[in-house]
């Protein structure tokens, strides 16, 4: 992306600052505003993501991202020892805290304050990582998916799901005008933040998705790279090996 998107572009802040903000922001709303803009599909997306990543057997998990702990609690159903929920915003991660509390997985999953861009773990020490829709929102997404990289056991799993635009005709007018005109809608039906859902479409339309996204991750290092379209293209899920 030769100009990055931010929420606010109007400000100083770098995207980092602005993304952290806007998240502490909505994480109240975040996840029932996700059920309505992907109208619950996103629930199978992240079912499929779990089926990926519990055929490579790992006993310890990085959610990158975790925001609200969705991906987290799903991952929780296979066989790892132990899940890390990291996110960059403490308004999402308190959110995820009293949903794993709640599910009793307190002695599975671990959610913590962390940098994408500056991993708190030593390297080659995870079996596999994931990230839902977060990628789009690294400030610098060579450097996080760098650490993505270093942090990984050699033959460790990546496997991220994020938004994509479809690029076949119909659905690819019909998905300009749903996040032109309605996602900024139903935004404002869940927040009063306009800014906030104007960037996650900006950023989404903006992402270097499919092939484009591959040959990052092989540039970065990463083999057996592939990716698989969902849903008419709306999301794209990737994966990747150490």
């Amino acid at each position: 992306m030769d100009t990055p998107v931010k929420p606010y572009q109007n400000r100083e802040e770098g995207k980092k600052t602005q993304v952290r903000n806007m998240f502490n922001g909505i994480a109240q709303n975040y996840d029932a505003l996700n059920r309505v803009i992907s109208f619950g599909i996103d629930i199978s997306w992240r079912k499929k993501v779990v089926a990926l990543i519990e055929a490579t057997n790992p006993k310890n998990i990085l959610d990158i991202a975790t925001g609200t702990g969705d991906l987290a609690i799903h991952l929780a159903e296979t066989n790892a020892e132990k899940i890390i929920g990291l996110d960059l915003s403490p308004g999402m991660l308190s959110v995820g805290i009293e949903k794993v509390s709640q599910k009793n997985l307190n002695h599975k999953i671990d959610m913590i304050i962390g940098d994408s861009e500056a991993l708190p773990f030593d390297a080659d020490s995870i079996d596999a990582v994931t990230v839902a829709f977060g990628v789009r929102n690294f400030e610098n997404l060579t450097l996080g998916l760098s650490e993505i990289l270093r942090v990984l056991k050699p033959q460790g799993s990546l496997v991220i799901l994020e938004t994509s635009v479809p690029e076949k005709t119909p659905f690819k007018q019909g998905y300009a005008l749903y996040t032109k005109n309605l996602l900024p809608l139903i935004g404002r039906l869940f927040s009063k933040d306009k800014s906030a859902y104007a960037y996650l479409s900006e950023s989404a339309a903006q992402f270097p998705h499919g092939e484009r996204f591959n040959n990052i991750l092989k540039e970065i290092g990463f083999t057996t790279v592939v990716h698989h379209p969902q849903t008419f293209g709306v999301a794209t899920i990737y994966q990747a090996v150490k």
